[in-house]
């Protein structure tokens, strides 16, 4: 070790022996001074040691290590200061090694302006003068139909007038086709009172922020005083913006009313470079906020700290006082008066589902996104699918499939097709005819044809495969792995069978062979039935080409004088039997020769054979 780095080690352990044993914040920095990491902790010197007291396996936890040059912290009065303080300088320094949180997609939002008279308008950017923000609303299609309600329930303004009461006592403004159309007041001409809009602009917040139930009972208590007083043309107008109501709240409430104020979050990793979380904020048994968003892991970071820190960011970013937070799993984080509820059934388990069919939706869209612009981005993910599902070493870049085709044991032939990368690599495919099995042995033959390109692989030294897949079931994968015990070669061998409507079905692993389920209209079951359905394919047309060429030149075989070059040249110029009977003297003269074309019309216009 130098002595730099025994100096460097020396301040550390000084440091690390000095933390308190309470809740806090620490803070990793480089020979630079720059803030590489940052973590919480129930008590610092415990987990600050940790770090220092083990060798770590080689990755990126054991690189931060040996990149930190100096440890500052903060301690705090409780661990939820600690997550709050956490979430905080991570985006604050964004340092190298803490989770980054992607946040790219901007959803819209409904503004509540601040101005004497207030708009109320869609918004993508959130400015901080006052204003009033509701959202983001991630289903776009669900915050015009809250406009919407908005727009039908209060007249407002729509125009970018100065509004001010100076500007509408001195008379500068006229009246638009909005006041017209009963859309708009005219609080521009004093036709409508600061305290009637704003009266309005006090309801629609309360819309705005879920709370419909209540605006529904007080319209309905209005309706009836109105009616009892015999103002019937007041109340007719009220009821309609009571139905309006109502007929919103039964569209959007996805559990019952009861269900107030509460939070839910939901977590779908992917793989180990990403995790997505979805937030939402239920109100009188209604989404009122929805939202999903993206972290970049760095130090393989588990699910539930992932969960934790998301936790933490989208309560603060929208300033949720929810006392109950619906949660799929267990987590070791206490917050000040709030419970973390794990529903098992019911109406909460209902939004848990919800909440983690939309982080889904979200994983897969960011997927197909991310593909587009990296074609082979898809290929490996399917290749590391595989790897899962069947437990291999590595990701089967490299996949080979084998299939017989014979006509009761005639023309016997297999053929074997190359999968790279997902992708079918023409240049690689072969055909094989079978030589040394007699009759319809399917297994023989595939044990021949394994044996014999596998051999020829270890001599030529050529790449072997990461995976073999047999068109067939069990009878077929016994074969293949006899063969490759033979010639000692260990290569993964899968099966795939079809069912009776010859689809395929099942794949089949291991010795003896399991069924791995998969689900059907997947991107990894179509590429599996993709390189099923291409050795068919490739194995089939060469049985043909075979079964076609030998019925062809059998016709030719038994003319005497008429050798393998005589009818190759026949065939190449005229393409079958059938045209060279009917050629004429002087076309065939022109292939092979006056004595050639003597011999072949003598035989064509023999009696026994007939024109």
């Amino acid at each position: 070790m130098e002595p730099e780095e025994l100096k460097t080690g020396e301040y550390l352990k000084g440091i690390v022996q000095n933390l308190p044993e309470g809740p806090g914040i620490y803070q990793y920095l480089n020979a630079e001074g720059t803030i590489i990491y940052v973590g919480k902790a129930k008590n610092l010197k415990r987990r600050v040691y940790s770090y220092f007291s083990k060798e770590h396996e080689p990755g990126k936890t054991r690189v931060l290590v040996s990149k930190i040059a100096d440890i500052r912290y903060i301690v705090v009065n409780t661990e939820e200061d600690a997550l709050l303080l956490e979430n905080n300088l991570i985006k604050k320094y964004k340092p190298r090694y803490n989770v980054l949180l992607k946040d790219d997609k901007t959803y819209p939002s409904i503004c509540v302006q601040n101005e004497y008279f207030p708009r109320v308008f869609k918004t993508r950017k959130v400015i901080r003068n006052g204003s009033s923000y509701y959202g983001p609303y991630s289903h776009v299609p669900s915050m015009y139909a809250l406009l919407d309600l908005i727009k039908h329930l209060y007249p407002l303004r729509t125009c970018h007038l100065s509004l001010t009461p100076e500007n509408i006592r001195s008379g500068k403004f006229n009246v638009c086709l909005e006041y017209h159309i009963k859309n708009c007041a005219g609080p521009c001409i004093g036709l409508q009172s600061h305290d009637e809009y704003m009266k309005n602009i006090g309801e629609i917040k309360e819309i705005l922020k879920g709370n419909t139930q209540e605006i529904s009972r007080t319209l309905l208590q209005q309706m009836q005083e109105l009616a009892t007083d015999l103002k019937f043309e007041e109340a007719h107008i009220l009821k309609k913006k009571y139905e309006l109501v109502e007929s919103y709240r039964a569209k959007s409430e996805v559990v019952s009313s009861v269900l107030h104020n509460i939070d839910v979050f939901s977590i779908e990793e992917d793989g180990e470079k990403s995790a997505f979380i979805n937030y939402l904020h239920i109100t009188n048994g209604a989404i009122n906020q929805a939202f999903t968003f993206e972290y970049k892991k760095k130090l393989n970071e588990t699910k539930e700290e992932l969960l934790s820190l998301g936790i933490i960011e989208m309560r603060e970013r929208y300033k949720s006082l929810s006392h109950e937070i619906i949660i799929p799993f267990d987590l070791e984080m206490e917050l000040t008066d709030v419970i973390f509820t794990i529903p098992q059934r019911g109406d909460k388990k209902k939004l848990l589902d919800l909440s983690l069919l939309n982080v889904k939706q979200y994983k897969a869209d960011r997927m197909k996104q991310s593909e587009k612009l990296n074609p082979e981005q898809r290929s490996m993910r399917l290749m590391k699918e595989i790897q899962q599902e069947l437990h291999l070493e590595k990701p089967p870049l490299h996949i080979e499939c084998f299939d017989n085709s014979n006509i009761q044991g005639t023309d016997a032939v297999a053929a074997c097709v190359v999968f790279k990368k997902a992708k079918p690599s023409k240049n690689d495919y072969r055909k094989y005819n079978i030589k040394t099995v007699v009759g319809a042995d399917d297994y023989a033959s595939m044990k021949e044809v394994v044996k014999r390109r596998y051999q020829r692989a270890i001599e030529e030294e050529t790449a072997l495969p990461d995976l073999v897949i047999t068109d067939g079931g069990k009878g077929q994968m016994e074969s293949v792995r006899q063969a490759l015990e033979e010639i000692g070669v260990n290569i993964p061998i899968a099966g795939l069978a079809k069912d009776r409507k010859h689809r395929t079905s099942e794949l089949l692993f291991g010795f003896p062979p399991q069924t791995i389920g998969l689900k059907q209209g997947t991107p990894l079951f179509r590429l599996l039935e993709q390189i099923q359905d291409e050795v068919h394919r490739f194995a089939i047309t060469f049985h043909r080409d075979k079964r076609s060429k030998r019925q062809v030149a059998s016709a030719l075989d038994e003319i005497k004088g008429i050798g393998e070059k005589t009818k190759s040249l026949l065939l190449k110029e005229f393409k079958s039997v059938k045209r060279i009977r009917e050629a004429s003297e002087a076309e065939l003269t022109a292939v092979i020769g006056e004595a050639k074309t003597k011999v072949i019309n003598d035989y064509f216009n023999a009696p026994t054979i007939g024109k």
